[in-house]
């Protein structure tokens, strides 16, 4: 009940707060009938496509994080370990120096493809090989597919400058400026991967007691990590292309839902799922009011709060078991 009130609130401010002050019940009025007032369209035109769009990527972020910890078995992982956001940088970076894109629904399908197949070649090389493939070789074919592509995104930047200026807008990582086109272009996608995530829970608990418990008790365990991977890829994937890559976002949040109820995957999903979008909302609304009339991208807040959090786990002496 808690998180559900508290995502209720974050839902009305990001309606009701912003750089132009709203009275909120001029809010409530237009959603329930627009009168054409330049208060209600802004409401309706802007600030309804804005929240929704923190809403769904919130929810994805935060699932993702939850997945790829529990597949990972690493209290420190996030979706960006699989080479999610690197692939879908250097997608972004491709398609406005060599095709001349520049709105965001023109290269959001080129993040989403790019984040899919670095997670593809990441999942190949971390299966392949000699021996049995685990987290800690996809961990480290992550990190590795991950530094190829940053170096690539800063070449292509630094040959192209009109690369950089457009590329800098998306790759803070924000809500404001995406057009409701965006929202329809990953919705499939995002619905696709929250089912698919909530759908792990059971598979993913009993793979977190290790590989051969997990194995005694009738888990597949290369479709586990196999879908896994497809579902950090939809939510991740669709999410970054939507809006830019947000830091800590998929790091804190599912440490904060098992501190709330546990380790319980059945649990730490959902919950994850209402914890994550409150954080995204919340930092969205901050950015607008901290630097009033401009305004402060919601990826520049998360990490400003992210890294004191990163900070805390380290240093805690017990961190809830995964």
């Amino acid at each position: 009940m808690l998180c559900l009130a508290l995502l209720a609130l974050a839902v009305l401010l990001s309606l009701a707060v912003g750089a132009r002050a709203i009275p909120f019940s001029t809010v409530v009025d237009a959603l329930w009938h627009s009168d054409g007032s330049p208060e209600a369209v802004i409401v309706t035109t802007q600030r309804v496509p804005r929240t929704i769009l923190g809403l769904l990527i919130g929810m994805a972020l935060g699932l993702a994080g939850a997945v790829m910890q529990a597949l990972t078995r690493n209290p420190l992982a996030d979706p960006g370990l699989l080479g999610v956001n690197s692939g879908a940088a250097a997608a972004v970076v491709t398609a406005i120096s060599f095709f001349g894109i520049t709105t965001a629904s023109g290269y959001v399908w080129f993040a989403f493809a790019g984040a899919a197949a670095a997670t593809v070649v990441v999942y190949l090389l971390g299966a392949g090989g000699k021996g049995p493939g685990g987290p800690v070789r996809l961990a480290l074919a992550g990190t590795s597919i991950g530094a190829v592509l940053v170096a690539y995104t800063y070449g292509v930047q630094m040959l192209d400058a009109k690369a950089l200026d457009q590329f800098r807008f998306w790759i803070v990582g924000g809500l404001s400026g995406r057009d409701q086109s965006v929202l329809l272009d990953v919705l499939p996608f995002l619905v696709a991967g929250i089912v698919i995530a909530l759908l792990l829970s059971r598979p993913l608990n009993a793979l977190s007691l290790g590989e051969d418990t997990g194995r005694a008790l009738g888990v597949n365990l290369a479709g586990t990590r196999l879908a896994s991977a497809a579902t950090v890829t939809l939510l991740c994937g669709a999410a970054t292309a939507a809006a830019g890559p947000f830091a800590f976002i998929g790091l804190a949040v599912p440490h904060a839902a098992r501190a709330l109820i546990g380790a319980d995957l059945r649990w730490v999903l959902p919950y994850a799922m209402l914890l994550a979008p409150v954080l995204l909302l919340g930092a969205d609304v901050v950015g607008r009011v901290v630097i009033t009339p401009s305004e402060l991208e919601a990826g520049i807040v998360t990490a400003l709060v992210g890294a004191p959090v990163l900070i805390a786990l380290v240093r805690r002496r017990q961190v809830v078991p995964l």
